[in-house]
């Protein structure tokens, strides 16, 4: 089933599959190598795909969320990693062109920049704080020194870091007892990366440590202040989920196709005529039909109906948890089709059971959202 809205998304989609079709041949070594892919984020360079989100009058496509949330899921299915890096980028750009929450000349300069090909992404976890999403207080801590910002932290989770060229750097600021946001190019001064991303999943994400030490900024560049309010739900976050349902996505096709193909001798056909294969592959069918509908849904009706933002932000860590859940089912059940041959090194399956439990990890997490479910219906 299709869900594109409009023959301009389909267009776009397709040449965007057709530039990322190398994707797919260097996942395996991707992982394998604990590596990063440079070559596929140049790549989404060159066709623009940074700058989807950016407005046309910055420079920009101007694509929607809708728009957004699509393109992850292809991209996803090529390599999952790669989705999911990039995806913070795109979604950062989209957050901040919708809002314009800075000062316009600090706006109007990272809006040149990232029309100029920088990729920007938010550092805000922190080792002693665990999830920023928990509410703790920045360990990085900014002082003020004369008409400068002296920021010294480390922050982890950075994902993309090989190929950041600007950070959103969370930090905790005394002298007006809240937490700051500050705008850090990675060439100044005591900036950092230390490469301690060994995960046995979306390795290729490159989320090291940014290490600040005795970073100095002008003032500008202290672009936003909490003021004590809480984070609100973002719709661009979909993008998390969108990314693991492009992992079981290209699950179920690898499993669709053995299942069509594979015919042992004990058998007169292929597998895909034996009732308990047909059972599996069903199921995984309905699992992806009810995320599909439930991702995309919400994310037409988060266009369409701005006046019902309240209301519908409570239903996008409903549609994250539900959605990666089902695609930790969808690849479960993907495996068990083809079977022992799915636990092969070589065999993509193993690679996307564990790239796709990874999006337990995303924010929001299932405790969370649950609770927030539950005082949404008794208070």
């Amino acid at each position: 089933m299709s869900f594109f809205q409009s023959q301009k998304q389909k267009e776009y989609l397709q040449k965007l599959e057709e530039a990322i079709q190398s994707f797919s041949g260097r996942s395996e070594a991707l992982d394998e190598s604990n590596g990063f892919p440079f070559e596929n984020i140049q790549e989404l360079k060159e066709f623009g795909y940074p700058k989807l989100t950016l407005a046309k009058k910055d420079g920009g496509y101007g694509g929607s969320l809708y728009d957004f949330l699509l393109c992850q899921e292809k991209i996803a299915q090529h390599c999952g990693p790669t989705a999911l890096g990039i995806g913070w980028h795109v979604g950062t750009v989209l957050s901040l062109t919708e809002k314009r929450p800075w000062e316009k000349e600090v706006m109007d300069e990272l809006f040149d920049h990232v029309s100029k090909g920088a990729l920007i992404n938010t550092a805000a976890s922190e080792a002693g704080t665990g999830s920023p999403t928990r509410g703790g207080r920045p360990e990085t801590f900014a002082i003020k020194k004369g008409e400068h910002w002296c920021l010294n932290g480390r922050k982890t989770f950075t994902t993309l870091s090989p190929v950041l060229d600007i950070f959103l750097v969370t930090a905790w600021v005394p002298e007006d007892e809240q937490q700051g946001t500050f705008l850090v190019h990675r060439d100044e001064l005591g900036v950092s990366i230390e490469e301690t991303w060994d995960m046995i999943s979306m390795q290729g994400t490159g989320s090291h440590d940014l290490v600040l030490n005795d970073v100095s900024l002008p003032e500008k560049y202290y672009v936003m202040k909490s003021n004590g309010q809480k984070r609100k739900p973002e719709a661009w976050l979909l993008h998390i989920p969108a990314c693991y349902l492009g992992i079981a996505v290209a699950s179920r096709n690898y499993a669709v196709e053995f299942a069509k193909t594979y015919s042992p001798n004990s058998l007169t056909g292929p597998i895909r005529d034996l009732p308990n294969v047909q059972r599996t592959i069903g199921e995984m069918e309905l699992e992806l039909n009810e995320a599909h509908h439930f991702l995309y849904s919400v994310a037409e009706k988060w266009e369409q109906h701005p006046e019902d933002h309240e209301e519908l932000s409570k239903h996008l860590g409903a549609v994250k948890l539900s959605v990666v859940n089902k695609s930790i089912s969808i690849v479960d059940n993907a495996m068990r089709v083809v079977g022992a041959k799915s636990l092969q090194r070589k065999n993509p399956l193993q690679r996307y059971y564990r790239d796709v439990r990874a999006g337990l990890h995303n924010p929001p997490m299932d405790d969370a959202t649950i609770t927030l479910l539950a005082k949404s219906a008794l208070y």
